[in-house]
């Protein structure tokens, strides 16, 4: 195959790849359901070939797992995966937010805080705060200038946001952010740590309530 051909195979199984995981982290594919190559392809419209080579890289990552003779299945929501990802969230979110809250600027902040202002709202659109609530966790990890965390952190909340689709599926009870804001406007980075650890501790036990039973 030329290169050109090789070029144009890669960008067919990187356009399929994206599009199934935006599938699974929105939940248009739920836990528990099976997938086939021969549907995925037709969905995407394309060929199987993408969609096989799409699949082995949902798998490596876990988004999907394969089942012999059965295909590839969207795995079930654990409590395990729920404890661990939250554990490790609290340890890097308490990180930005102890960092933001020494170094970013007044103007940084405001910004923040109008980012998650839809919480202002009695009641506020889910999708709307959803994505609020998206872009300040990642502008928070930005603001820490640390972009090992910040890669981490996209991985983490990549599976959290899959966990907050599905919440508001089931419930529309959402978790704000004004504790958080309120320390890094007063510049305490210990509170601004504890005030994530809060925030996170908080969202933990709403998805463990969620999915635990």
């Amino acid at each position: 195959m030329s290169p050109t051909g090789n070029t144009e195979k890669a960008g067919e199984v990187d356009r399929v790849y994206r599009l199934l995981k935006s599938w699974i982290l929105e939940a248009r594919l739920k836990p528990g359901e099976f997938v086939s190559e021969v549907e995925m392809a037709r969905q995407c419209e394309t060929s199987r070939t993408p969609v096989r080579e799409a699949f082995n890289l949902l798998s490596q990552e876990k988004w999907i797992q394969r089942i012999r003779h059965r295909g590839y299945l969207v795995p079930a929501i654990s409590i395990r995966e729920i404890v661990e990802t939250y554990e490790y969230r609290k340890l890097l979110e308490g990180f930005t937010a102890e960092k933001t809250a020494h170094s970013a600027s007044p103007e940084e902040i405001e910004k923040l805080a109008a980012i998650v202002a839809v919480e202002m709202d009695p009641n506020p659109d889910p999708q709307q705060f959803l994505e609020a609530n998206d872009a300040f966790h990642l502008e928070l990890a930005r603001l820490a200038r640390n972009q090992r965390v910040l890669d981490q952190l996209q991985l983490v909340l990549e599976y959290v946001h899959r966990l907050d689709v599905l919440s508001t599926l089931r419930d529309r009870q959402l978790v704000p952010h004004g504790e958080i804001i309120r320390a890094l406007r007063d510049r305490k980075p210990d509170e601004a740590r504890a005030a994530m650890a809060a925030h996170v501790d908080v969202a933990r036990d709403r998805m463990l309530k969620l999915f635990g039973s």
